[in-house]
């Protein structure tokens, strides 16, 4: 009989809630723990099945000079290597760091700050080793999630799509919150994933899965300021789960107090 594949869940910084919508698959994950052996994932078990693995699943964002050498440990041992999550994938809410003074925040919070090891930035995986395939979201979404299994259990390549927000919104249905009734919404630059979620229900996409292929996010801003934010709340709707993603990293460095526009230029753009 052939060997079932092995599968490896590791963590770095992070929740774990990407994790634990792996657990929450229910149903779903028996079957799955029939076809593969389920070799290391201190979140499920305490059992350990050395490596090398087939796949690993990666959650969390480097974050201490520890972190830099567990991944290239990890990378290593595994044939495979996948990253889930906005952690893994951007560098998480904890990239709020990379546009702060580390080490203020760390005389300001800890009491014997020479004790932490910390670095100056929280960066993706992908900044440190081969990663054969990302899968974005705050948590990622359940249904993703077992269809990148699937896909690396059978040896074909993951039906992930890659386009808007706008057109999931589109097929289920719902109206624009934008168009309809003014709210900001950041769904025409955020990648789909989340079945558009926040719209059905009539708020704004909060960026959860980072940006979608081709994001014009500067046309994005223009808008959002015609509907009334100003500089400073551009900047923070660019600075939440992927603030860290380079196309929402670069806008939200424009809007920054050096690199804004005179307001008679915004002006001129927004209409």
């Amino acid at each position: 009989m052939t060997a079932r594949p092995k599968l490896a869940v590791w963590k770095f910084a992070s929740c774990d809630g990407c994790q634990l919508t792996l657990l929450n698959c229910e149903d779903e994950l028996v079957p799955l723990a029939g076809a593969v052996e389920i070799a290391y994932f201190p979140e499920a078990t305490r059992a350990v099945v050395e490596g090398p693995y087939d796949v690993s699943l990666v959650e969390g964002s480097i974050t201490t000079p520890d972190d830099v050498e567990r991944i290239h440990q990890v990378r290593a041992v595994s044939r495979r290597l996948v990253t889930i999550g906005a952690c893994a994938t951007s560098g998480g809410i904890q990239a709020l760091r990379n546009f702060a003074d580390v080490a203020e925040f760390r005389s300001v919070v800890y009491a014997h700050p020479e004790y932490l090891s910390t670095l100056e930035r929280s960066t993706p995986i992908a900044a440190h080793v081969t990663v054969d395939f990302e899968l974005r979201g705050c948590p990622v979404d359940k249904h993703q999630l077992l269809e990148l299994l699937a896909a690396e259990l059978t040896g074909r390549r993951p039906r992930i799509p890659t386009y808007s927000v706008c057109v999931e919104c589109k097929r289920r249905g719902s109206v624009c919150v934008m168009v309809a009734s003014g709210t900001p919404c950041l769904g025409p630059v955020t990648q789909a994933g989340c079945g558009a979620l926040c719209p059905a229900f009539s708020r704004g996409c909060y960026g959860c899965f980072g940006p979608q292929d081709t994001p014009n996010t500067r046309s994005e801003a223009d808008r959002l300021r015609a509907l009334g934010m100003d500089e400073d709340e551009v900047l923070r709707v660019f600075r939440t789960f992927n603030a860290g993603a380079e196309p929402f990293r670069q806008e939200s460095r424009r809007h920054e107090a050096p690199h804004r526009e005179p307001p008679r230029q915004q002006e001129e753009v927004a209409t």
